[in-house]
C-alpha cells in the first residue's frame, strides 16, 4: 500500500471510530429513555442494567454503522478537498475513484463483517434481550402494566385503559381474563376504574375494583358433554383481588424460555420458517376453498331431480337456474330469504377468514423482510461510502458543519425510505424482496452519479443550465418594457 493510501485511509478510520462510539453512546442513552418504565423503581442491580444494554447494543448497529460510514466519508473526502490535498492528489495523476481504493477494501471488510453480524450476532442479542425483557416486567407487576395492551401477571391478562395518580396506581377501563391451570379462559371481569395497593414488606398485591360485572364459566365434569356450559354472572361495586407476588419476586433473570421470534432467527432458519410457513398457508387456503364450497351448499343442486308430468317414469335433471319453478310462490320467498341469510352468514365467514389469513400473510412477509434485509445490510456500508465519498469532494467542507448537516439528510431520507417500504411489505403492498433493497437500489445510481459530478471536478448539479434560460427571458421581458 502506498503512503498517500496509508494517509487517506488513517485520515478516515479516526473520524470513522470516533464517531462510532459517539453515536453508539448516543442511542444507548436514547434506548434508556425508551424503556425507563423498565428498569426504574425496581431496584435493579447494575450488572442487569449492563447486561440489558449489551444486548441491545447489537441491535442498534444497522443504524449506527451507515451513518457512520456515511459520516466519515462525507468529512474526511470534505477535509482533504477543503484543504487541497484531494487538487494535489489529482494532478499527481490519480483518479478520484482510485483515491478511494483503501476505504474501498475496509468498507467491502466492513460488509462481510455485517452480514454475519446480522445472521449471528443480531439474533443472539434479540434472543437475550427479549428474554431479559420479561423477566424484568416479572419483577414487580405492578409497575408491568402498560396502558392499552393486554399485560401477563401469573395466571391473568391485565389490560387497563388509563393510568394516573400518585405512582399510577389508579386504573380506568380495566379488563382481566383469567386462566385455569388447563390454560382456558373461565373467568372475564370488567370494571370502570381500579386500584393497585402494594407494600415494600407484604408478598400480595391487592387490586381493588369498582363498578363492574364478573362472568365465569363453571367448568362441568363430563368434559365431552354437548350440553350448554354452566356460568355465572354477577354485578359488584367493590371487587377486592390478591395477586401472589412470591413468583414475581423470585426472578431469574438467567431463565430462557422465549426463542420462536423471526428476529431471533439467522438466514437458514428463516428460510426453513418461510417454508414452514408458507405450506401451512397454503394448506390452509386450499382447506377453507373446499370447505368453503360445501358449505355454500351449490353442488347439493346437481343432485336436485325430479318427476316430469309429461315423463312419468323418467328422472330429469334440473338446473338451479329452474330450480325455484319446482316450488309455488309462497315457498319460492321463503327459499329466497333463507339463501340471503346463508350469502350473509357466508360473508361474515369470508370477512373474518379473511383477517386471519391477513395475520399468517404477514407474518410470512415480517419473516422475508427480516431474511432480505440481512442481505440488504451487508452492502448498505459500501454503497453509502459511494455517496458520502463524493459529496465530501464537492461541497469541499470539513468539520462538524455542513458535512453533518448534508450526512443527516441523506441518511435521514434512507432511513425512511426502509421503513416505509418495510412496512408496505408487511401488510403485502410491496414485495418484501424490493422493500428491503429498495434504499439501496436507490442510492447506488445516486452514489455513482455523484463519483461521476466530483471525478470531473462538477457540483452536483448545473444550475446554470436551469437558470439561464430564465435569465434570459426575464431579460427580454425587462428590455421589451423599456423599449
Amino acid at each position: 500500500m502506498k503512503i498517500l493510501d496509508k494517509y487517506i485511509l488513517t485520515s478516515y478510520l479516526k473520524i470513522f471510530f470516533s464517531f462510532f462510539f459517539i453515536l453508539m453512546f448516543i442511542f444507548l442513552i436514547q434506548i434508556i429513555w425508551v424503556f425507563i418504565d423498565d428498569l426504574a423503581g425496581k431496584e435493579i442491580d447494575f450488572e442487569i442494567i449492563f447486561k440489558f444494554l449489551l444486548f441491545y447494543s447489537p441491535k442498534l448497529l444497522p443504524l449506527v454503522i451507515p451513518l457512520t460510514v456515511l459520516l466519515a466519508s462525507i468529512m474526511t473526502f470534505g477535509n482533504l478537498s477543503e484543504q487541497y490535498e484531494l487538487a494535489a492528489i489529482k494532478s499527481s495523476g490519480m483518479s478520484l475513484f482510485r483515491s478511494m481504493r483503501g476505504i474501498v477494501v475496509f468498507n467491502l471488510i466492513l460488509s462481510v463483517g455485517m452480514f454475519f453480524i446480522a445472521n449471528t450476532l443480531i439474533p443472539f442479542a434479540e434472543f437475550k434481550s427479549y428474554n431479559l425483557r420479561k423477566n424484568l416486567a416479572k419483577l414487580k407487576p405492578a409497575l408491568a402494566i402498560t396502558e392499552g395492551v393486554f399485560n401477563d401477571i401469573n395466571l391473568m391478562n391485565i389490560k387497563v385503559g388509563r393510568k394516573y395518580g400518585p405512582n399510577n396506581t389508579l386504573l380506568e377501563d380495566v379488563i382481566i381474563h383469567k386462566n385455569n391451570f388447563n390454560s382456558k379462559n373461565t373467568l372475564v371481569i370488567k370494571a370502570e376504574s381500579g386500584e393497585l395497593i402494594s407494600r415494600e414488606t407484604d408478598e400480595i398485591l391487592q387490586l381493588i375494583l369498582k363498578n363492574g360485572k364478573r362472568y365465569q364459566e363453571i367448568e362441568s365434569t363430563k368434559p365431552n358433554s354437548k350440553q350448554f356450559v354452566p356460568h355465572t354472572y354477577v354485578s359488584f361495586e367493590k371487587y377486592i383481588m390478591n395477586i401472589d407476588l412470591r413468583d414475581f419476586n423470585n426472578v431469574d433473570f438467567d431463565e430462557e424460555k422465549y426463542s420462536n421470534t423471526y428476529r431471533m432467527q439467522s438466514v437458514s432458519q428463516l428460510k426453513f420458517s418461510i417454508d414452514s410457513l408458507s405450506n401451512k398457508l397454503d394448506f390452509r387456503y386450499e382447506n377453507f376453498g373446499k370447505n368453503f364450497y360445501t358449505r355454500t351448499g351449490i353442488s347439493n343442486f346437481q343432485n336436485n331431480i325430479r318427476m316430469d308430468n309429461k315423463n312419468k317414469g323418467k328422472v330429469l335433471f334440473t338446473s338451479y337456474r329452474n330450480h325455484l319453478n319446482d316450488y309455488p310462490k309462497d315457498i319460492q320467498v321463503s327459499i329466497i330469504n333463507a339463501a340471503l341469510n346463508v350469502i350473509k352468514g357466508q360473508k361474515q365467514v369470508l370477512i373474518n377468514q379473511k383477517n386471519t389469513f391477513f395475520i399468517k400473510e404477514k407474518i410470512i412477509n415480517l419473516h422475508k423482510s427480516n431474511l432480505f434485509d440481512k442481505y440488504a445490510l451487508a452492502l448498505t456500508s459500501i454503497i453509502l461510502f459511494f455517496v458520502g465519498a463524493p459529496i465530501g469532494a464537492i461541497i469541499r467542507k470539513g468539520g462538524f458543519g455542513l458535512p453533518m448537516v448534508v450526512s443527516l439528510i441523506l441518511f435521514l431520507s434512507y432511513h425512511f425510505i426502509g421503513t416505509f417500504s418495510r412496512n408496505s411489505a408487511e401488510d403485502g403492498s410491496l414485495d418484501p424482496l424490493i422493500a428491503s433493497w429498495l434504499p439501496n437500489l436507490i442510492m447506488l445510481p445516486l452514489g455513482l452519479y455523484l463519483i461521476w459530478r466530483a471525478s470531473l471536478d462538477k457540483s452536483i448539479f448545473n444550475f446554470d443550465k436551469i437558470t439561464y434560460p430564465i435569465n434570459v427571458f426575464i431579460n427580454k421581458i425587462l428590455s421589451f418594457r423599456k423599449a
